[in-house]
């Protein structure tokens, strides 16, 4: 029997994730969070004014800081929510859509709202040069400049950089790089066919960028996904001083904003909503830095004991791109290391490829595998599924879903 108190998602949809080089990148992140916090509305018919929360995640500061400051607040306002709306931006790194997600349903498990909007939103490629110190410069010389994108500045502070810790510890657990290539051009590939298959259409709404004249530039499909083979991977060198991660098991630096509108069940049949999906658990996990590429295990761990179901219940897994050695790795730590379920999980896993297709605007993917996990269990005719995420220095978020 289905129970008024279980929170249901209602309406999920996300912008197209674009290249590095794409026409979007001049659209601030919070213009990208206030295209998807209408349509997400719009397509429920739920008013703004009925929206009682919104947690706002995002994770590259320097880009979010061309507006200065709470762009949560700065996008509802500018969104038509009106003034009296709570609001919440948070940077949990990569997790940061899926904290917001959890951090709603937490607010309407206290009973403190019924119904409660996630989003995420990020422009990698808008992100300015920083010039430290210059405000209190008293002689001549050159200025220094650093680009926050490079290793997303982890060395300031001593810590690796992701790629480095993904691709050792990747070869702790017997993952090679060549498994790596593998499962990039596997992501391609299944991204190709369902992108053949319409399988995106449900979760997207265009990007339009008027122009001083003529017509305006549509975006309306993922920009980064393209052919490859495993040659051509196999030719590609490491960065960051990695010895497996490539820019071809890696994703593309991406803009996108997504959003999840969910509520109690209770309020959904009161507006005559079908829900998406029912989320089941929501949980986060955390390890030492290093183990970046297992935390997606550790925290799907968390959520199924939080859950009281297993492995074995789950018809469907999204486990980000990251790199490729998230998933490969994290499939493996659920496997048990044994052959054939890890390559059962494997085959159950970003069944419509993943970010190293689709592309990873940091703080919006979290958003874009629960909603893709949501449509995909609908068009299987249901069942439970689970989507993880890995966040900067091995912070995890997982959520449950039934279809």
């Amino acid at each position: 029997m289905r129970n008024q108190d279980d929170i249901v998602m209602v309406s999920a949809v996300r912008t197209p994730f674009s290249k590095f080089d794409s026409a979007m990148k001049d659209i601030p992140s919070i213009d990208l969070a206030i295209i998807v916090m209408k349509e997400v509305i719009r397509r429920a018919g739920v008013k703004p004014e009925e929206v009682e929360e919104v947690n706002y995640g995002g994770c590259v500061l320097a880009e979010m800081a061309l507006e200065l400051d709470v762009p949560a607040r700065q996008a509802t306002l500018l969104a038509g929510f009106p003034p009296e709306n709570i609001s919440l931006t948070l940077d949990k790194a990569c997790c940061s859509s899926m904290t917001a997600l959890r951090l709603g349903v937490r607010g309407i498990r206290a009973g403190d709202l019924d119904i409660a909007m996630a989003v995420g939103s990020e422009n990698m490629p808008r992100t300015p040069h920083l010039a430290p110190g210059i405000r209190w410069a008293k002689r001549l010389g050159h200025v220094k400049l650093i680009d926050p994108l490079f290793e997303l500045g982890y060395h300031a502070k001593g810590f690796s950089a992701l790629a480095k810790d993904a691709g050792e510890v990747a070869l702790e657990f017997g993952v090679t790089r060549e498994m790596q290539d593998e499962w990039a051009f596997r992501s391609q590939e299944r991204y190709a066919q369902a992108d053949r298959e319409g399988k995106f259409t449900g979760e997207l709404v265009s990007v339009v960028i008027p122009k001083k004249q003529g017509d305006p530039i549509v975006i309306s499909k993922d920009e980064s996904p393209r052919r490859t083979t495993l040659e051509a991977l196999a030719k590609l060198k490491p960065v960051y001083g990695s010895p497996t991660v490539t820019p071809g098991n890696a994703p593309p630096l991406s803009a996108g904003a997504g959003a999840i509108l969910f509520m109690t069940r209770k309020k959904a049949e009161e507006k005559g909503l079908k829900p998406l999906a029912t989320i089941v658990a929501a949980t986060c996990a955390s390890t030492a830095p290093r183990y970046i590429a297992s935390i997606p295990a550790i925290t799907i761990r968390k959520a199924l004991y939080a859950a009281g179901l297993t492995m074995d219940d789950m018809k469907l897994i999204e486990i980000n791109e990251a790199f490729a050695a998230m998933p490969v790795v994290s499939t493996k730590i659920l496997a048990d290391a044994e052959e054939n379920k890890w390559n059962a999980l494997m085959d159950k896993t970003n069944v419509n490829g993943g970010a190293i297709a689709i592309g990873h605007p940091v703080g919006a993917s979290a958003a874009r595998i629960t909603m893709t996990l949501a449509y995909e269990l609908q068009r299987r005719g249901g069942g439970y599924g689970v989507a993880a995420i890995c966040g900067g220095l091995a912070q995890g978020e997982a959520v449950i879903l039934k279809v």
